[in-house]
């Protein structure tokens, strides 16, 4: 049996299970600011993996990358979301 595919499947889940609170985090203690550090992160992933050879290194960084890409328009609805009174706004960022 081969569990290529599996592997591959359960690491797709954690991770952006990973990046679903690092964009609400981010979003309550900077912003939106950090939108262009997840734009380097996910376009610097996205390159690392058409450069690596290992299957699943390749897929984690190509998974990673599209998060963080993904993440940048997360962090945009997170703004919004807390503007709703969906989430909690952090009392002491002035912005």
């Amino acid at each position: 049996m081969y569990f290529t595919g599996i592997t591959i499947a359960a690491m797709t889940f954690f991770t952006i299970g990973i990046w679903h609170p690092i964009v609400i985090k981010t979003e309550y203690y900077w912003g939106t600011r950090p939108w262009i550090l997840y734009l380097f992160i996910g376009l610097g992933c996205l390159a690392g993996a058409v450069f690596v050879s290992n299957v699943y290194l390749s897929s984690f960084l190509g998974v990673f990358g599209a998060s963080a890409l993904w993440g940048i328009k997360e962090l945009f609805e997170q703004k919004k979301r807390v503007e709703r009174g969906w989430f909690k706004k952090n009392p002491r960022r002035k912005r």
